[in-house]
């Protein structure tokens, strides 16, 4: 699941029998028919050789599992819950290869990241409500709006439809001009959606009196910021999350390792491209993953009761554990 390279193999991760969703040896030959284009997804991507025996061990069930889910008259909406670094992304790309090689099914991939609000529509928020809001990230800072009618429109599209998708580019902080968005074509039978609020729920109004981190205390003494971006999950953050069908959430152990995969991630990212703007150092990034401390630890306690599905990483950023609630 991880892009890191120093890791050990991972634990074989075996799903749930009682939830198979084909026979083994089903699953097998579709391993055998699509192993090796998912080998050469893996180097695209720049992923460790050592998911690969996780294609029939976790992706294949899963793409099945999900495959079976599936309703004829409309899209499969699937929610991805996960802290910064969990993998979303990463398996979001493996499960839209696995669900067109092995099931012909067609995947419309979302990130709720791709809905921030711009630049200058954040700046005004900073200056009509709090300044923690310029800064992208929270409940509040997204076009919550805008990700209902994407999600009506990818219901409604039919064969001849070309869905307009959304990108933010995070190296202008700014959402790219409608002109630049990619276009779907067709209609998708699974929208998957990923983002590390989705599916979140407000904390209890008791819960917000203390700060949980420097930011808080110093930048948000009177809780202006914490209430406001409670306030949004329980509104239009609702609506939206409702049109999911299922959600599913890669449980990470510790609220503690987000800042090392964070890191982690920017330095891979920045490896594999070294033109890639270094925007944030080692305590820029830490002031920045504060912003999204509070509501991840509330996520970790809660999500996991009502998640469809919990894919559990252990400290090595690796999936050990698969529950079906």
């Amino acid at each position: 699941m991880s892009a890191a390279r120093s890791v050990a193999a991972p634990v074989s991760v075996i799903w749930p029998e009682a939830h198979r969703p084909l026979p083994a040896a089903e699953l097998d030959a579709l391993r055998k028919r699509i192993a090796p284009d998912f080998a050469r997804l893996l180097q695209e991507l720049q992923l460790p050789e050592h998911l690969q025996p996780l294609l029939q061990e976790l992706y294949l069930p899963l793409s099945a599992w999900l495959a079976g889910q599936c309703p004829a008259e409309r899209p499969l909406a699937v929610g991805i819950n996960g802290a910064q670094g969990s993998g979303k992304s990463t398996l979001c790309r493996l499960l839209a290869f696995i669900l067109d090689a092995g099931f012909g099914l067609k995947s419309c991939v979302l990130s709720i990241d791709d809905l921030y609000l711009t630049r200058a529509e954040r700046r005004q928020l900073a200056s009509d409500i709090h300044p923690l809001l310029a800064t992208r990230g929270v409940p509040g800072t997204h076009d919550v709006a805008l990700g209902q009618q994407l999600f009506d429109r990818l219901r409604a599209a039919t064969a001849n439809s070309a869905t307009a998708l959304p990108r933010f580019d995070k190296a202008r902080d700014d959402r790219l001009a409608e002109p630049d968005w990619p276009l779907l074509h067709g209609r998708p039978d699974l929208i998957l959606f990923e983002g590390w609020c989705v599916g979140a729920t407000p904390q209890p109004p008791r819960d917000l009196r203390q700060p949980v981190n420097v930011l808080e205390e110093q930048e948000d003494a009177a809780g202006r910021w914490r209430q406001y971006v409670n306030r949004q999950l329980s509104g239009a953050y609702r609506q939206l999350f409702a049109r999911l069908d299922l959600l599913l959430m890669l449980q990470i152990p510790d609220w503690s390792l987000v800042y090392r995969w964070r890191r982690r991630q920017e330095r891979q990212l920045i490896a594999g491209n070294p033109d890639a703007p270094r925007t944030m150092d080692d305590r820029a990034l830490r002031r920045f993953i504060m912003h999204y401390e509070r509501l991840t630890r509330h996520q970790l306690q809660e999500l996991p009761k009502r998640a469809d599905l919990l894919l559990q990483l252990n400290p090595a950023q690796q999936i050990d554990r698969i529950r079906l609630t």
